[in-house]
């Protein structure tokens, strides 16, 4: 997979996370460590697109 492709599926992720994230917050019953758990991976992959990024 060519470095573009890849930060683009990362982009994707990314943009996935967050709505997923968006929508489980405004859930009444909303569970905070899954919510933490979703936000760490979302700035994973935020720190990897950025180093893919560099690259590019």
């Amino acid at each position: 997979m060519n470095l573009n492709a890849h930060l683009t599926e990362l982009q994707k992720k990314h943009e996935k996370l967050e709505n997923q994230i968006e929508k489980t917050q405004r859930h009444p019953s909303a569970d905070t460590i899954e919510i933490g758990v979703m936000k760490k991976e979302k700035l994973r992959i935020k720190e990897e697109i950025a180093r893919v990024a560099s690259r590019v």
